[in-house]
């Protein structure tokens, strides 16, 4: 399991409720029903997720969360979680509105293009990053927003967000010194939890 959503976990409480967005294909919404107990509900776009989803035995709607989340009611979850998605949705903004409208709390995790590398290699070469973490051309990439750690501060800052935990991995999925000290330079995959 990815390191990211192994730390998520640690910020989620047993028997809650809890709203994956962009579930994929269950593997965390599996992890948390087992080793939790919570009451999950996954949202997928992709077939072939959901499929498997099923085949896991989980709950999941086909949803797009561009579309917003109107069929849920507020504070309908104790916590709305966004694994590597953000980056991916039209509005970003409006997505954070809505998890905060229908859940207590929020987990959002997103590769952070604010890494040295990113920096260096656009730098260096004059063309985006392609790797193993960001195996896309900049024209097939699902990518559409390009979020650092310091963007994604400043839009919570700027609708009264609350940072509850904050997280930060490297390329290896671990934690470092740098990258708690300095987020947007080291920092691989950025990983919060927020509220209202």
């Amino acid at each position: 399991m990815r390191t990211d959503l192994q730390i998520l976990q640690q910020w989620i409480k047993p028997h809650s409720r809890v709203l994956d967005l962009g579930c994929g294909d269950g593997e965390l919404l599996e992890a948390l029903t087992r080793d939790k107990k919570i009451d999950g509900l996954g949202l997928e776009i992709d077939s072939g997720n959901i499929t498997q989803c099923f085949a896991r035995g989980l709950s999941v709607i086909e949803q797009d969360i561009d579309n917003g989340l109107a069929n849920f009611i507020d504070d309908s979850f104790d916590t709305v979680v966004l694994t590597q998605t953000l980056q991916a949705v039209m509005r970003p903004d409006h997505v954070l509105d809505e998890m905060l409208r229908v859940g207590k709390e929020c987990i959002i995790t997103f590769p952070n293009f604010g890494h040295w590398r990113c920096r260096m290699h656009v730098t260096a070469r004059g063309r985006m990053p392609v790797s193993k973490f960001m195996p896309y051309q900049w024209y097939d990439t699902p990518n559409i927003h390009f979020c650092t750690v310091h963007d994604f501060e400043a839009l919570c800052a700027e609708k009264n967000i609350r940072v509850v935990h904050r997280a930060f991995v490297n390329f290896n999925g671990e934690t470092t010194e740098l990258a708690k000290r300095w987020p947007n330079l080291f920092g691989v995959t950025a990983i919060y939890r927020v509220t209202k």
